[in-house]
């Protein structure tokens, strides 16, 4: 009788026990409240859903502070994303009212406070995306409740305009541009000014994010406008340096909108596009993707940032000392430009088809038709000298993933590393390659990690749905978010109280040194010099040819 009451009175105490909670918090447009759930024995997690940190944008205007509210803001679902197109770019979705965001803090036995704050920047090529990320029964894939729990920071997720509504351009003060990257600043000055009342130190604030998330980072970083506001960043497949990341000759998809909608394309284009129907506009704004070996997609993402004198005063290679006391993360997905490749040339996932080698050819001479043909010359030799006399079917498939990887992620990607230390003061520098291999049986065997597949174990996807994956890939969640919160604790991903399978080594202007991250990882995941000789040949090789068509950007 005995045991049974003492087993009795443990499940009721274990029943009740739990953690603290922030209950309503204070923020400067009034109370909110969102929801708190156990995730452990004395651990809980406070979670807002869709607290505005703007007011309604104004079509085509920067953000506005927001006019507050009275009474207690329930805060307990995702707002709706911002208007855009759908996947398909055949109808569109959202609402212009989203300037909203979602945070998750950490609680143990007693309330949280001074926890280091992590701000996530979701990718879609600036055309879509929202901040809560794609849903399955009701699992959320940009969730921050595992990176939260785990890591023990406060995450939060943004949203922010995409598509027409937040990147169309004219190219002078007409229609600047940026309202998107004018969202994601509003948002991180919000939460340096607010997240103090969360339990969050203002001053340990890290953004990070994914392909032109991961773009987004970088530009946030060399805009003077984020002065003291970022103390970290890590860049996830995409750096502002990227080809596609700036356009150069906006005012031409501008009239292309215009004359889609029916507005003129002289001086009156600004102001008839202002009063044209936001859902109109949205749908007007529909990007070419269908990509082929001689008009590869990358060259089509035409709605992006721009140099605007403001937000951007400069080519953004030219603003790198904005981010010498911001430490800095970056790196990309082995095979991060399969997904663009399997759009332009399909059959290299098709392993009952050969490649052609002209299909090489014309990829090569596509890439490179600013320089013209010694340097799409310069290119097939440099990309092929490993091939010998006769190629393999996968060889020849593998050689065209690189060239993608290479000139749409990875050389600017190692060359923002570079600018990155050389302007440095405080600031640290990291690089990573990510190279877990593809989960879908469909791609072929020697496919590595695609684009965006490092996201699933950055947000902890192995632990939240633990039948879809692997003990393997339990292990890479583990390590990404281990290295990911240790650097937003202390801005060195080997030291904040997480465990880390191997010591990964700063980048330096002399090493070149970066870690290889997968499930299998040992003292020989620390590499150096990833892909030396072809980051030379886009940087310096490529570059002196003289320009002969000056309408497409270089990869840098």
């Amino acid at each position: 009788m005995e045991a049974w009451r003492t087993l009795v009175a443990l499940c009721l105490f274990l029943n009740t026990a739990h953690a603290t909670s922030l209950g309503a918090v204070y923020t400067e447009g009034g109370m909110v409240e969102g929801t708190n759930h156990k995730t452990a024995l004395f651990r809980s997690m406070d979670v807002f859903k869709g607290i505005p940190f703007a007011a309604p944008p104004g079509r085509f205007e920067k953000p506005k502070p927001h006019p507050g509210w009275s009474g207690v803001l329930k805060t307990k679902d995702f707002a709706k994303r911002c208007l855009q197109l759908n996947l398909l770019q055949s109808s569109e979705r959202g609402s212009e009212d989203c300037l909203y965001l979602n945070i998750w803090v950490p609680q143990g036995r007693t309330v949280s406070t001074g926890l280091p704050v992590m701000v996530y920047l979701f990718g879609g090529a600036f055309l879509v995306g929202g901040s809560q990320g794609a849903n399955f029964l009701n699992n959320y894939l940009y969730s921050g409740e595992e990176i939260a729990d785990r890591g023990d920071v406060i995450v939060v997720t943004v949203n922010y305009r995409v598509g027409t509504l937040g990147f169309l351009s004219t190219g002078d003060s007409d229609l600047p541009g940026n309202y998107g990257l004018w969202d994601q600043h509003a948002a991180i000055a919000w939460v340096h000014r607010n997240i103090k009342s969360f339990g969050g130190d203002p001053e340990k604030i890290t953004i990070f994010g994914e392909s032109a998330g991961a773009a987004s980072v970088s530009f946030q970083m060399l805009s003077p406008h984020n002065k003291g506001l970022i103390r970290r960043a890590i860049s996830q497949s995409g750096v502002a340096l990227c080809p596609w990341g700036v356009n150069r000759n906006p005012r031409a998809f501008a009239e292309e909108v215009a004359r889609r909608v029916g507005c003129p394309t002289d001086e009156g284009m600004a102001s008839c596009l202002k009063m044209t129907d936001p859902v109109q506009l949205t749908l007007a704004g529909t990007l070419n993707l269908k990509g082929s070996a001689a008009n590869p997609i990358v060259h089509n993402l035409v709605l992006s940032p721009v140099i605007d004198g403001d937000f951007l005063p400069d080519d953004p290679s030219t603003l790198f000392h904005n981010a010498a006391d911001i430490d800095y993360i970056a790196g990309v997905n082995d095979m991060d430009g399969h997904i663009f490749t399997g759009f332009d040339i399909p059959s290299i996932n098709q392993p009952l088809h050969s490649t052609p080698v002209e299909d090489v050819k014309l990829l090569l001479t596509s890439l490179t038709r600013m320089k013209g043909e010694p340097a799409a010359t310069a290119a097939l030799l440099q990309y092929t000298s490993s091939w010998g006399s006769n190629p393999g079917k996968d060889d020849i498939k593998r050689t065209i993933v690189d060239i993608e990887t290479d000139y749409i992620f990875l050389v600017p990607t190692q060359t923002a590393l570079y600018l990155h230390t050389k302007h440095a003061k405080t600031a640290r520098t990291f690089s990573y390659l990510f190279s877990e291999p593809n989960r879908l049986p469909l791609y072929p065997r020697w496919m590595g990690a695609d684009h965006a597949d490092d996201l699933q174990y950055v947000f902890g996807k192995p632990f939240t749905t633990p039948l879809g994956y692997f003990p393997r890939h339990r292990k890479v969640s583990k390590h990404m978010i281990a290295y990911w919160t240790n650097f937003a604790k202390t801005g060195d991903p080997n030291v904040g109280g997480s465990e880390v399978p191997v010591f990964w080594p700063g980048f330096t202007a002399e090493g070149h040194q970066f870690v290889d991250i997968n499930h299998d990882m040992d003292k020989t995941s620390v590499k150096q010099k990833l892909r030396t000789r072809f980051v030379h040949f886009w940087t310096s090789t490529f570059m002196s040819f003289p320009n002969v068509n000056e309408t497409v950007p270089p990869p840098v």
